[in-house]
């Protein structure tokens, strides 16, 4: 994305876990005297409070480590709530979670036993039983907890967190054991196959998705289940509850996606190419999704992702510039090596320039001044317009029957909306709004992306105000396929067709030495997008995903 100043990535992440759940055996370790930090035996030292009490500094040694661990452990086992609180930074939060543990996760018998511990990190394992109407279950997992210095008094304490009791709880969820909100869906693809996470590992954020929403409607019956009740914080990331441990199987109702078990399986494949992969492929003519990867199978970063898409916004960018008469894709524009706006300097890529040049071929070396350099000309809402507008963006009106994330296009001004340009400032998206992009283009209008019909629930889906003109569809064409044919998406999209268009990008993240790959492309009757976080640039890292899915609908 070039050099010019960062700007800072804000991004939906899912909230970090450490660890289990339940009561405690303590011991599987032997508690040997070592320091915390650099190996050695150190002694904290002291400071003095306002009142000249003494409080404790410096590193935890390896006998405060230990025995705080042995306390919270011992009283948790021992169901002494309070006693095992103590010992912790938050003890209300604790004895909340700890006594809903005993009465509403109906937990039994816990037996807690530590593992060997690392500085102030402290492993542990946990078995129990849960236990629900004359029905139980064992419950087994490993979790951890990091005992730190608590500043006000020097104290060692566990640093509380909820995933201390189980690794996927985030804080302000609960466990509950009982009837199940929601019945079972047996989920199946476009053919009539099952899907399953045995078969598609990235999909079960997915499954979770379609039993919130369909459970009831689908006509099944709820059985007895351990499961996360999502709190305030986990609500508004829109994480779906998660069953644990069924104790007795519901009858499922049928729920019917819209996913190829073909592309399927091959975005499931294709995915694990890359660390941090994710990528969404779907039907520009209908909206139908036909799949959806992330070789991490935790948070759905493909369709619930909030990340900068770099220069794959040029194409919003390159859409509004055409409908205002800005520019046209064989005008003559140079693209400086650098530009200023509101006492930033924006760089190019490897600090790259073209001197005489047209629009087109600025597009499809992703020649972020040839953008940039529009700004004056442009008003601070234009780009917001042009996104929601057309391309359906940043309205958060999407139903296409599970969570997502439907792309933010903030009005800024100044720098901030110089960047917004190049898909930096506050612009955030992920590969099912990119892929919708693309889709977009290659059809003409907006078809909002669903993973289920609208006619199951009769949900009503997102419409575009307006569509783009003939004309301004043929000159996004001509750019994307240049751009796939001799520009940076070349080598990814080679042995396509020529009628096919696609736009790399690379999102500079502070903090990240690689930036985000982007690549979002239509071919046919398909369209996909995908990202690789931290990967570099997208026509390396992303592009070889989508184009060998691209390349395997064109053969269907």
């Amino acid at each position: 994305m070039g050099k010019r100043r960062r700007v800072a990535e804000r991004r939906n992440h899912r909230p970090a876990v450490i660890g289990g759940v339940i009561a405690v055996v303590v011991g599987g370790v032997g508690f040997g005297l070592y320091a915390l930090y650099d190996g050695g035996s150190a002694d904290a030292s002291t400071a003095r409070t306002a009142d000249h009490k003494a409080v404790k500094t410096g590193p935890l040694s390896a006998t405060e480590v230990q025995t705080t661990a042995r306390t919270f452990l011992s009283s948790w086992q021992q169901g002494k709530v309070t006693q095992a609180a103590a010992v912790t930074d938050d003890s209300k939060a604790c004895i909340k979670l700890l006594t809903g543990y005993a009465k509403d996760a109906h937990v039994t018998g816990v037996t807690l036993t530590e593992g060997t511990r690392t500085g102030g990190k402290v492993p542990f394992s946990v078995k129990a039983t849960v236990s629900y109407k004359g029905v139980s279950k064992p419950l087994s997992y490993d979790s951890a907890f990091t005992v730190v210095r608590r500043t006000s008094d020097g104290k060692p304490v566990v640093n509380w967190h909820a995933a201390v009791v189980h690794p996927d709880l985030a804080d302000g969820d609960t466990l509950v054991t009982g009837e199940s909100g929601t019945p079972p869906i047996k989920a199946l693809d476009r053919d009539g196959g099952e899907v399953t996470t045995a078969k598609y590992p990235s999909l079960g954020s997915v499954l979770d998705g379609l039993r919130e929403k369909f459970g009831k409607e689908a006509g099944g019956k709820a059985g007895v289940e351990l499961r996360v009740v999502r709190g305030t914080a986990s609500q508004k990331a829109k994480l779906s509850d998660k069953t644990l441990v069924e104790l007795s199987k519901g009858t499922p109702g049928t729920v019917k996606t819209t996913l190829s078990p073909t592309l399927q399986a091959a975005a499931e494949k294709q995915v694990t190419t890359q660390k941090n992969a994710s990528v969404v492929m779907m039907r520009p003519s209908t909206g139908e999704v036909l799949a959806v990867a992330n070789s991490s199978h935790g948070f759905n970063v493909a369709f619930q992702g909030s990340l900068a898409p770099g220069s794959t916004m040029k194409i919003v960018t390159s859409t509004m510039l055409f409908e205002k008469g800005l520019i046209t894709p064989d005008a003559s524009h140079p693209c400086p090596k650098t530009y200023k706006l509101a006492g930033w300097t924006f760089h190019n890529d490897g600090d790259s320039e073209i001197k005489k040049g047209t629009f087109k071929l600025s597009f499809g070396a992703s020649c972020n001044n040839a953008f940039i350099d529009f700004a004056p000309k442009l008003s601070n809402s234009d780009l917001t317009t042009e996104a929601q507008q057309v391309y359906g963006l940043g309205m958060n009106n999407w139903a296409i029957g599970v969570p997502t994330f439907d792309g933010s296009v903030p009005v800024q001004s100044g720098a901030q909306m110089g960047a917004s340009l190049i898909g930096q400032g506050g612009v955030r998206m992920n590969p099912l709004n990119m892929a919708s992009v693309s889709a977009t283009v290659d059809t003409g209008s907006f078809h909002q992306p669903y993973l289920v019909d609208p006619s199951v629930d009769n949900r009503t889906i997102a419409k575009a105000s307006r569509t783009m003109s003939s004309k301004t569809q043929a000159q996004l064409k001509e750019v994307m396929q240049y751009t796939a044919g001799y520009g940076t998406a070349a080598k990814a999209m080679s042995g396509l067709s020529s009628s096919c268009g696609a736009k790399t990008g690379s999102a500079e993240v502070d903090g990240q030495k690689k930036p985000n790959g982007w690549f979002t492309a239509y071919c046919g009757d398909f369209a996909a997008a995908g990202v690789v976080q931290a990967g570099g640039h997208g026509g390396d890292t992303a592009g070889p995903i989508v184009a060998a899915l691209l390349k395997l609908g064109a053969s269907l």
